[in-house]
């Protein structure tokens, strides 16, 4: 479901290395509103999983801003409602947006369910019933309640994504950051992996999808930004901007890809 109501204001964002020679993001403005499925496409090294992982500071910006539920996350600190100047929580930030791997990140040494309850645990401070209780009530939902013992080496690909988006949604965020989810997976896994953020979508969720696959972006994305040499060249409703492509880079970069 789409609403109109905006959640994340980026505005002019840029990541430069090696004293600005390297610019991997360059001057990026877009507007993620809740609701919002925003595949964001584009060629290897175009600046796609820098932008992602700057919205939740895993890369920490070179300028611009990232304002987050009225707060510029960009500035280390901010003034409260009181007008006091507080430091960003960064921790507490990452709760509320959820982050999906290429590589799923799952603790080798810790069962299904440890992993699953790790955080809420720790981070929360939610009892490990309640924990138990929500993970495999998420697990179920995923067709996984019968490997939460298992250890993620007993796990196929297709299984151990599942198993990492349940895990982000255990900490219930208000947005879903996926960074080409899909990618490190064998063909036959993808489809389970795409169906469950398909679920994600139709019931709401607001989701940023780094993705390749140019099938669940035109079907699933309600909005798609196509990305290169760091800049954010186009971005549109799916059909348009995949039958109707106006950037000279996106009609090469179609023209390859579908």
């Amino acid at each position: 479901m789409e609403t109109r109501d905006s959640l994340i204001q980026v505005t002019d964002l840029k990541k430069h290395y090696k004293g600005g020679t390297i610019k991997a993001l360059d001057g990026v403005t877009v507007d993620i509103n809740k609701g919002d499925v925003m595949a964001v496409i584009g060629p290897s090294g175009s600046g796609k999983s820098t932008f992602l992982r700057s919205l939740n500071l895993l890369e920490e910006p070179t300028g611009g801003s990232i304002i987050f539920n009225g707060i510029d996350i960009t500035k280390r600190k901010y003034k409260n409602e009181e007008g006091k100047t507080v430091k960003l929580n960064i921790d507490e930030l990452r709760q509320k947006m959820g982050m999906v791997f290429q590589h799923f990140n799952l603790f080798p040494h810790m069962t299904i369910l440890d992993n699953m309850t790790l955080a809420p645990i720790k981070v929360k401070g939610v009892s490990k019933a309640e924990a138990e209780a929500k993970a495999l009530e998420l697990l179920d939902r995923v067709g996984l309640r019968d490997r939460a013992d298992a250890y993620p080496i007993q796990l196929s690909g297709g299984q151990k994504q599942r198993v990492a988006i349940v895990r982000a949604l255990a900490m219930e965020p208000e947005v879903m950051l996926f960074d080409e989810p899909t990618s490190a997976l064998d063909p036959e896994m993808v489809g389970e992996v795409l169906d469950v953020m398909r679920e994600l979508a139709e019931e709401g969720m607001t989701m940023v999808v780094v993705t390749h696959e140019m099938g669940f972006a035109r079907e699933v994305g309600n909005r798609v930004l196509f990305m290169a040499d760091g800049k954010l060249l186009e971005q549109g409703d799916p059909k348009e901007l995949f039958d109707h492509p106006q950037n000279p880079r996106l009609q090469d970069f179609l023209s390859k890809v579908l």
